[in-house]
């Protein structure tokens, strides 16, 4: 009634009326306002923490007077007793309305709060996972009125909580009846809420009220690494990360030489299947360990992975994928029990694959979508997902456009006579004077340049062990701008560069970055031909998609990829990697991908909108698309044999040499020699 006090929520300025007595919980329920629960109003769990305001409001048209609340209660005194309720703070499901009153609910206390992502440029997730926790209070069985526990179990959830239909698998039924009888009929539920219409699913009980948490694994399956993050569910929290290489290479560096396996070798297909699902339990056991918790809380997992990665992970001969048009098992996304993937969790767990996009562009391009959200940009972006299969996306809100391209594992060090994964004593940042053609480096474990007199101490315990990833992509870019690999890619002579540290390497010269006689750091003329062809396709997918989208520019790029935060747009540019952009335009998105999967594992809805989004995202085929040969041509000069790059120039100079006099790749003179000292 009109004249029953006021209540007004805020942040949400949701407002109405309710009888003196009302709890702040029930009001806020009836208004719609997202304020957290478990124990439904028994005062046992604090989720329900409120902040009432006093004084005048002349905003809201209300003055609150100190007795606008009920007087604390015991319930609230054992609480504080107990934990320690924060000054000001009451319970909402204890304290109730007896006049006019504001009630701020603070970000903890809401279900659906905000994960704040670290990047400026990326939007925070809203806390609504497909796992949530209910204290429940079950009828005793009854001889008059004879059912099973566990409908009496499901009547308290949709009584209680308005959670309905609720199943329960083999495994929950054999722990129920000794659960409910060890919580005196009191038990605290987990269940999973499907999206898109599914049955909800008990995935684990506990008797009486449970003061822990859950937790959820996003995965981003590559095919040279496998990176995790741990989720708490209740709070969104990253609680521990881990990665490891994908047991799989050893079947073959990239995704085809994995299909030809499959297609070579009788049983193949499952060979790899188990390799991966193998390493994909050591990466579980290997986060719980550092989260220090048992992995069968792990309650809910999502995977996102390119096309062949998702069949062969779900035990799918990925044959087809070999071969146009490059047909897929299945496009859907996938929801499943965990146990079907041989995931050594909770027999309850269940698993969530996103939707692939198109033959040879997966989930995990759907995943950077739902991360980086180019559909919701005004301006054109280009998202490129760096990696052994690089996938691009370019879009706008008018469309989106996605193609794939196999740009190796060069980029990752690997096929690079240097080159290494990421871990300390890796060369990461690379400059070369352009006079003396002197390098100078830093490497992963250590903030000092090489020509600092206290890096030898530094690094002392790792030494200098090779070229990651970024490394090489400023190692090369270096080598261009200070006149030492020419446009074509040839490594110069020592007349032709002017310095010793190129030397005569069989037929082609090499440069020598790092003269140690026990471990010698050089750069040859194949790693630069591995780094021209790698770039290449990610250039040509990216420039072919411009060429759909009917445009010679776009507006901002933006890195993604386990290294994409590494990478230097500078030198990104230098060597052709992505189009002529302005450079304070090219941002890093890190691992976007395995962002999206963390997104998908935190809001439910999340799945739904990437599920619809896909199927608007135009594919395009690289393989079957003539100008990519054409493209893929121009681009493998270093920046570009075609492409005029004027902003690039505009900020660079780069040097127009050539060093192949006509003779062909052989320089002149026999044999190898080192520079030494």
């Amino acid at each position: 009634m009109a004249n029953d006090p006021l209540v007004i929520f805020t942040p949400s300025g949701k407002r109405g009326n309710f009888p003196v007595g009302t709890p702040v919980l029930t009001a806020a329920r009836q208004l719609g306002v997202d304020l957290d629960s478990v124990c439904g109003g028994r005062g046992i769990c604090s989720k329900c923490q409120v902040t009432p305001s006093f004084g005048d409001f002349p905003k809201h048209g209300v003055t609150v007077t100190e007795d606008a609340l009920s007087e604390w209660n015991s319930v609230e005194q054992r609480y504080d007793d107990k934990r320690g309720l924060p000054k000001g703070r009451r319970l909402g499901c204890q304290a109730t309305v007896q006049s006019d009153i504001v009630i701020d609910v603070p970000e903890t206390s809401q279900v659906h709060k905000q994960v704040v992502r670290k990047r400026v440029e990326a939007r925070d997730i809203t806390l609504n996972p497909t796992v949530r926790l209910y204290y429940v209070e079950v009828q005793e069985p009854d001889m008059h009125d004879p059912s099973g526990d566990l409908q009496r179990l499901q009547a308290a959830l949709e009584k209680e909580w308005d959670v309905k239909d609720v199943q329960a698998d083999l495994s929950i039924l054999k722990t129920l009846q000794p659960t409910l009888r060890k919580g005196e009929w009191k038990v605290t539920c987990a269940v999973h809420h499907g999206h898109a219409g599914a049955w909800p699913h008990i995935v684990a009980i506990w008797p009486g009220y449970y003061e822990g948490t859950v937790y959820g694994m996003a995965v981003d399956l590559g095919s040279t690494t496998i990176a995790g993050n741990l989720c708490d569910l209740r709070t969104g929290e990253v609680v521990a990360s881990s990665g490891m290489m994908n047991p799989q290479i050893r079947f073959g560096e990239d995704l085809m030489s994995r299909v030809s396996y499959s297609m070579m070798n009788a049983g193949g297909a499952d060979e790899m299947t188990t390799a991966v699902r193998d390493g994909m339990n050591a990466l579980f056991t290997q986060v719980a360990a550092e989260a220090e918790i048992d992995k069968s809380l792990i309650l809910d997992a999502v995977f996102v992975c390119n096309p062949v990665m998702h069949h062969l992970y779900l035990g799918v001969d990925p044959f087809e994928l070999g071969q146009a048009p490059f047909a897929l098992a299945t496009s859907d996304a996938i929801s499943l029990p965990a146990s079907e993937l041989e995931l050594d969790l909770s027999s309850t767990a269940r698993a969530y694959l996103l939707p692939c996009i198109a033959g040879h562009v997966g989930a995990d391009a759907a995943a950077v979508a739902l991360s980086e959200a180019p559909d919701k940009s005004d301006n054109l972006v280009l998202v490129v997902d760096v990696g052994t299969n690089a996938e691009i996306l370019l879009g706008n809100t008018d469309k989106v456009l996605a193609c794939s391209s196999p740009t190796g594992p060069a980029f990752e060090g690997a096929q690079i006579s240097s080159g290494q994964r990421a871990a300390p004593g890796a060369i990461e940042r690379v400059e070369i004077d352009p006079t003396t053609k002197e390098p100078r480096f830093k490497v992963i474990g250590s903030d000092l340049w090489s020509d600092d007199p206290k890096f030898q101490d530094e690094i002392a315990s790792t030494g200098i062990t090779g070229i990651c990833g970024s490394g090489i992509i400023e190692m090369v870019a270096e080598m261009r701008l200070a006149g030492i690999v020419d446009g074509p890619g040839l490594i110069g002579s020592p007349e032709q560069t002017g310095t010793t540290r190129c030397f005569l390497d069989g037929r082609t010269y090499s440069y020598m970055v790092w003269d140690d006689p026990e471990r010698p750091i050089t750069v040859t003329n194949r790693d630069i031909r591995e780094i021209q062809m790698a770039k290449a396709a990610l250039y040509s997918g990216a420039r072919l998609l411009m060429d759909k989208f009917g445009t010679d520019q776009v507006d901002r790029v933006v890195l993604a990829g386990a290294f994409g935060a590494h990478i230097s747009p500078k030198h990104a540019m230098v060597l052709g990697m992505i189009p002529d952009c302005p450079l304070d335009k090219v941002t890093s998105a890190g691992n976007a991908a395995g962002t999206g999967a963390r997104i998908a594992l935190l809001n439910k809805d999340a799945r739904a909108e990437i599920e619809k989004t896909v199927h608007a995202i135009h594919k395009i085929e690289t393989a079957i698309e003539p100008r990519f040969q054409e493209h893929f041509v121009n681009a493998s000069a270093i920046p570009n044999s075609a492409e005029p790059f004027p902003i690039l120039n505009s900020v660079v100079t780069i040097p127009t040499q050539t060093f192949n006099t006509g003779g062909g790749d052989k320089p002149e003179g026999g044999r190898r020699r080192r520079r030494r000292g």
